[in-house]
């Protein structure tokens, strides 16, 4: 039986300068997890409208699980306006409020939290008090529970960043996060590792894991650091990359117990998305091998 995966949080169109692609980090996680043979469903809101329908279409074809998907008669699907710069990194302007912003809380929710191996959320679901509440009521029945922080500005509640990160599995950021949070908690530090062990003390966090971008990722577990220095490659967008990095992360992690390997393989598929446009572009067993190689 695959392992179960739960996604919770944003379904939107990323208005590209390409044009709109379906996107939200909780979705992407969810189908690439789809894509390596886990059992992936998504807790959200879509309005009733063509964008929300298109994103249930567009789901069911990835094959994600719609059952939790919820739609709203009032708010609109979300729409983000993303700005891709010469250097293929992404800034994104999203828009407020929208169907996402007011998930509810379901028995039926509760129920698959409950069964699934990993619950996945990050902090851009907590914007609006409607869906926040949703998330910490489900955080509480879930068995291994993974954090993707996502610091956007206007929405940062250092406070709820803390609860969040503490009640925690799996903490996942990138560099620019983790060095924020370190001097906001009272670290005097610029040491990407003296910050990983800062913040594992501070919060008595189980595991930490940091991207950097094309320098790789550090992953902090059972105190052990494991590392991967990345891989310098032509990048076409940054969208998405991080997600996948995290999908294929908890895919090894659910999978083996081997921390190194589970690092390598999550920054391989994050290296191939970055060399791809979209967040979720299509790739293959071959193509991961071929980077891992390369590590």
């Amino acid at each position: 039986m695959s392992k179960r995966i739960i996604c919770f949080g944003e379904t939107l169109w990323d208005m590209l300068p390409s044009g709109a692609v379906p996107g939200g980090a909780p979705m992407n996680v969810a189908i690439r997890s789809k894509s390596f043979g886990l059992d992936a469903s998504i807790i959200s809101k879509v309005g009733n409208d063509k964008f929300g329908n298109g994103l249930i279409d567009f789901l069911k074809k990835k094959e994600v699980n719609t059952s939790l998907l919820q739609i709203d008669q009032e708010f609109p699907t979300g729409i983000v306006d993303v700005l891709i710069d010469s250097k293929g990194i992404a800034t994104y302007d999203i828009k407020y409020p929208s169907a996402w912003d007011k998930i509810e809380l379901t028995e039926a929710a509760i129920k698959k939290v409950k069964e699934a191996e990993a619950f996945i959320f990050g902090s851009l679901a907590c914007r609006d008090h409607h869906s926040r509440q949703t998330l910490l009521e489900l955080i509480k029945y879930a068995k291994f529970k993974v954090f993707d922080v996502n610091l956007r500005p206007g929405f940062f509640d250092l406070a709820l960043i803390k609860q969040l990160m503490e009640d925690s599995d799996l903490v996942k950021l990138n560099d620019e996060e983790i060095a924020t949070l370190a001097v906001q908690l009272g670290s005097k530090s610029n040491d990407l590792f003296e910050n990983i062990a800062f913040l594992h003390n501070e919060l008595h966090l189980n595991a930490i894991c940091v991207t950097r971008g094309e320098k790789g990722a550090v992953l902090f577990n059972e105190s052990k650091f494991y590392s991967n220095n990345g891989l310098m490659v032509n990048v076409a967008d940054t969208v998405g990359s991080g997600d996948s990095f995290l999908a294929a992360l908890i895919f090894k992690l659910l999978t083996n117990n081997n921390y190194q390997q589970a690092l390598d393989f999550a920054c391989a598929v994050g290296t191939i998305v970055a060399t791809k446009t979209g967040a979720n572009p299509e790739i293959s067993a071959s193509d991961i091998e071929a980077i891992m190689l390369k590590f």
